[in-house]
């Protein structure tokens, strides 16, 4: 059995920073590349940063290039997402994915991925 469990979410000031963390089990964890999304109130759930399975590659959306950086420990089957210089728009709570071969052209897509966290709330105050 899967699980994907997510953490490292909380209040924090704008400007501020938090790191984010997602271990799994119940897979072989660097057979895949694994993502982060987030998924504001009344907006649809969009694809942050995604990293592949040796973590050598990474793809950003816009709003995270240059603040938000994701990395993995394959050893401890952890993905992890830096995120500095927040935002009060970075406010969303924030989900772990993986169970895609490859990043690829559909990274951010959630369709692209089979396994997904419980998510974990970021919450940016001005």
């Amino acid at each position: 059995q899967v699980q994907v469990v997510d953490s490292g979410g909380g209040l924090v000031q704008a400007g501020g920073s938090l790191r984010l963390s997602c271990t799994a089990s119940g897979l072989t964890f660097d057979d895949y590349a694994a993502a982060w999304f987030r998924q504001a109130p009344g907006k649809e759930r969009e694809g942050v940063s995604c990293i592949s399975w040796s973590g050598a590659t990474t793809y950003y959306a816009d709003s995270a290039k240059g603040r938000f950086t994701i990395s993995r420990d394959n050893a401890k089957n952890t993905l992890y997402l830096q995120m500095n210089s927040l935002k009060p728009e970075d406010t969303a709570m924030y989900y772990c994915a993986s169970g895609a071969e490859l990043c690829g052209g559909y990274w951010n897509k959630q369709g692209h991925f089979d396994y997904w966290g419980q998510g974990t709330q970021v919450t940016v105050s001005s």
